[in-house]
């Protein structure tokens, strides 16, 4: 769907993209490193209430315990997105170099059937993964992203090329949206960017649109922006933290981590009003991001980050931010990501669950339209 259809179909006031993570399916490198069958769910069942007023576990309502090879299951998820004004799924994307993928299948079969007929992008996770930090207890590295050289990122763009050619597929300026989780990861990540630019003019696109994904507020924008990227998307769930809490509270909640073993929590509704920075954001090319919530306890209870009592009410503020913020910008820039569709076991999700429904999503639609 083009962005003139979008937006003539839906009259949506934004271009909001949800990430969207392809862990719901058992491969043989999660049954290595974690048990036979396990998925993403694996880890959202087990969770357990850490304190008064946590809220755990978080169950899903609508669309079950689904497995993504269900390719009912991925109409399902793009019917309700679609319904309540998100533009498309960014999918996570696993390239690990020398031509080692995780969990591509999901989107494989998305690009290969044609089906369900609803746009997407790809948001490369340029990033190691290590045991403690996905629910294991050891900081043993599972698998190691490497940038092998130009031939690695040949065969990786070839290997994406398909998808860019889809119709489905969601542009920016009329290139292919790309985001990198990691842009300053490596010094590669300039070669990475040279490579695919080229490749992309000489197999008939335009270019690709680059997107550096800036999770940790103490990076400077225009540092990313010098790697090559054309734009920068900002999650900004540490800024409460690192910029207005008080030394008190600071040494208040190590203190509770380290004697009670609670986890950092903080309430939504005082951090949330720290997602957005209005001056920064309002730029065209930085693309804020929609917090639903946030709870990591299920993937990792001791060095969990805990936002408590989020609610559709204080989300509606939340958007309302973001909107006022973008809604200057021209339409092809009014890039809003949302993290994210359904990550689960980190407590940022826009799927219904048996506490909410579907309030979040609908919400969401009220302050689209």
């Amino acid at each position: 769907m083009s962005i003139e259809n979008f937006r003539t179909t839906l009259k949506a006031n934004a271009r909001v993209i949800a990430f969207y993570l392809p862990q719901y399916h058992p491969i043989p490198e999660n049954d290595e490193w974690w048990g036979k069958g396990f998925t993403e769910w694996t880890n959202v069942g087990k969770a357990k209430r850490l304190f008064r007023g946590h809220h755990q576990p978080n169950v899903p309502a609508d669309l079950g315990y689904y497995d993504l090879r269900v390719p009912e299951t991925r109409k399902a998820q793009a019917d309700l997105a679609r319904e309540h004004g998100i533009e498309g799924f960014c999918y996570w994307h696993y390239w690990f170099g020398n031509k080692k993928r995780l969990l591509e299948r999901p989107f494989n079969e998305v690009v290969s059937s044609g089906e369900p007929d609803f746009p997407f992008c790809l948001a490369w996770a340029n990033d190691s993964w290590k045991g403690f930090a996905y629910g294991i207890n050891n900081r043993n590295l599972l698998i190691e992203q490497l940038y092998p050289g130009v031939k690695d990122y040949t065969d990786h763009f070839y290997e994406v090329l398909p998808a860019f050619k889809d119709k489905r597929y969601i542009l920016a300026d009329g290139k292919p949206i790309f985001m990198i989780y990691r842009p300053l990861a490596d010094k590669e990540i300039v070669v990475f960017i040279e490579t695919w630019r080229r490749l992309a003019v000489e197999n008939g696109l335009k270019g690709i649109f680059f997107i550096g994904h800036i999770l940790d507020s103490r990076i400077k924008i225009e540092d990313v922006m010098k790697c090559g990227v054309d734009a920068v998307n900002v999650v900004r769930l540490d800024n409460y933290q690192l910029n207005y809490r008080s030394k008190f509270i600071r040494y208040y909640k190590y203190f509770n981590k380290l004697l009670r073993g609670i986890p950092q929590t903080y309430s939504y509704k005082k951090v949330s009003k720290y997602f957005t920075i209005p001056e920064i954001d309002s730029d065209e090319n930085v693309f804020p991001s929609i917090i639903p919530g946030w709870d990591h306890s299920p993937r990792s209870s001791k060095e969990a980050l805990i936002l408590t009592d989020p609610t559709p009410e204080l989300f509606g503020r939340h958007v309302e931010d973001v909107l006022s913020i973008v809604c200057k910008k021209t339409f092809e820039k009014r890039i809003v990501f949302i993290k994210s569709w359904n990550e689960w076991a980190e407590g940022n999700y826009m799927e219904p669950d048996l506490r909410f429904g579907k309030k979040f999503l609908e919400v969401l639609k009220s302050k689209l339209f």
